[in-house]
């Protein structure tokens, strides 16, 4: 008896350290697409999973970093969502388009009508252009998200040194140099054409001639084998 009860212990811890490593991570607010190019627009999107089954999310929050700020911010409107933004005064002006920027949009607050909120099992989606972005390797935008329970969520973990996510992640959104990817692509492509082409031609003249001597030999073969057959037959 005692076997079976340590038995069924062992099976039991097995089975819940099975569930809780099979089990998913927790969907978060993120930004999509994650990557733009600096110094170009770019409208983006800010997806908000409702993790709770009993409570509907009301609010979301994000703020936009001001040691990377952008000139312009323009909201596209969500039914059934009210949104505002805030500016704040720039430590430091930015040039934009030749001008000194002293201020710019440092949070943006969605908040939903009654009947609006994003209900349990649903996301939703905050589109947003921005630019021109900074010169700068990431933007990472904190964001809170309210719940009808007066729970709040704070997605305000920035990315870890490691590689590892972070247990509350923040969106971030990735900028590369304009041209940077072409600069790193274009001279193998050319280096690589010629050869390849006339690597395709010499291959394939070669290859046609060797198959159609195949061929000739397979017929051949063919025809002397139906002799030989014939010539057994006709034997008495």
């Amino acid at each position: 008896m005692m076997n079976l009860r340590r038995t069924a212990a062992v099976s039991a811890v097995a089975a819940a350290f099975v569930l809780a490593v099979a089990s998913p991570a927790a969907a978060h607010v993120t930004v999509n697409p994650s990557t733009a190019t600096q110094g170009g627009y770019t409208k983006v999107s800010f997806r908000v999973p409702n993790e709770s089954d009993t409570a509907s999310t009301t609010k979301l929050e994000v703020s936009l970093p001001t040691d990377a700020p952008v000139g312009s911010v323009s909201l596209k409107p969500v039914p059934g969502w009210t949104a505002t933004t805030e500016k704040s005064k720039l430590a430091t002006p930015v040039e934009v388009h030749g001008a000194p920027l002293t201020e710019a949009v440092s949070k943006i607050t969605w908040t939903a009508a009654k009947g609006s909120e994003i209900k349990p099992g649903t996301f939703q989606e905050f589109d947003v252009s921005l630019g021109p972005l900074p010169k700068t390797d990431q933007m990472v935008f904190k964001a809170l998200q309210t719940y009808s329970d007066g729970n709040i969520v704070r997605w305000i973990d920035e990315p870890t040194t490691d590689g590892t996510e972070p247990e509350s992640p923040a969106p971030v959104l990735k900028l590369t140099a304009a041209g940077a990817e072409a600069t790193g692509t274009a001279p193998s492509a050319v280096a690589v054409a010629p050869v390849a082409a006339e690597s395709d031609d010499s291959d394939s003249g070669s290859g046609t001639a060797w198959g159609i001597a195949g061929l000739v030999a397979g017929l051949a073969g063919l025809v002397l084998g139906l002799l030989a057959y014939r010539k057994a037959a006709t034997k008495p």
